[in-house]
């Protein structure tokens, strides 16, 4: 479980640690890293707590979120075109035996 008291950290701050949360243990992340990792998510977007003194009209960065977008479907970019082609016929072909 993080360390640390939370009260520091506003309402919106609170939430997208949720969000980051669920997602990863939708993952199959254990609970316990998948917090720690979502409020590590947090601190390095905003940088921390953000309601106590001169910090609170600091900007989000939003750089760990765009990277983590960047990383999605690599993986498949670098397949060659005709192996793409040919996975996406199979799943097309499969979701149609498994409406009927």
């Amino acid at each position: 479980m993080p360390r640390g008291d939370k009260s520091a950290y506003t309402d919106k701050q609170k939430r997208k640690a949720e969000h980051i949360e669920e997602d990863y243990e939708d993952r199959g992340v254990s609970h316990d890293e998948a917090e720690r990792r979502a409020w590590a998510t947090v601190n390095k977007e905003s940088g921390g707590g953000n309601k106590s003194g001169s910090g609170r009209g600091t900007l989000d960065t939003k750089s760990a979120s765009k990277r983590g977008g960047k990383i999605g479907g690599k993986a498949a970019a670098s397949r060659p075109a005709a192996e793409r082609s040919a996975s996406a016929k199979k799943a097309a072909e499969t979701r149609k035996k498994k409406a009927s």
